[in-house]
């Protein structure tokens, strides 16, 4: 069972990279149409995104939803410390008083029964 929690964490942590991926195709201006969507950036996005679907199918092959649905509650603080190291984002109160309440959630749901 371990293993399915570990891989359903790092199809989170994955998805968290495919949103800093997009993010960072966005901030870059693009001469056509075609070149917001056919780029680097983008197309990695995106498979990263198709991939952690299927691992997320792994996953719940071994956890139950409920434990799925709140592991990926966790993409949202990732992304803050991923947007922290690569994008250069200031972390505000808000946003760490919003992650805070994340984990609390977590640890309150994970030990009731």
């Amino acid at each position: 069972m371990a293993k399915y929690f570990l891989i359903a964490i790092i199809s989170g942590i994955l998805s968290s990279f495919s949103q800093i991926l997009l993010k960072k195709s966005a901030q870059k201006k693009k001469k056509s149409i075609w070149g917001e969507y056919l780029n680097l950036y983008v197309i990695l996005g995106y498979a990263i995104t198709v991939a952690c679907m299927f691992l997320m199918v792994i996953a719940y092959r071994g956890i139950p939803f409920k434990y799925g649905a709140v592991l990926e509650s966790l993409v949202y603080l990732y992304i803050m410390v991923l947007s922290r190291m690569f994008l250069n984002e200031t972390l505000t109160k808000k946003k760490i008083a919003g992650n805070i309440i994340i984990v609390i959630g977590v640890i309150i749901f994970s030990l009731g029964k």
